[in-house]
């Protein structure tokens, strides 16, 4: 291999592991809040008489639950990556960095 500690790294199995991973971890989550976020704009653009349906006695509307259902959810997706980010990913790239020190 090559002294050069990037080219190392670039060339690591480990690395192109980690980064597919991850990646591919991302992208699905972002796959999700896109079709959450877009799903709840359709409603709002195509589906207005829904959205103004009262819940809860009639003091809020099915649009405000609906809303903050989408607020909640990019804090739970977050939070997803986050923990799996500090585990998984985390143990990844201290392999990878024991690996390339030796």
């Amino acid at each position: 291999m090559s002294d050069d500690p990037h080219i190392r790294v670039l060339n690591s199995p480990r690395f192109q592991d980690l980064v597919r991973r991850r990646s591919g971890f991302a992208w699905t989550l972002s796959v999700i809040m896109l079709v959450i976020y877009f799903g709840f704009i359709a409603l709002v653009a195509f589906a207005k008489p829904l959205l103004a349906v009262k819940v809860g006695g009639g003091v809020t509307s099915l649009g405000i639950v609906l809303g903050l259902v989408v607020i909640v959810s990019a804090f739970l997706l977050t939070g997803i990556y986050v923990r799996r980010a500090n585990g998984e990913f985390d143990e990844m790239t201290a392999r990878l960095k024991a690996e390339l020190e030796s």
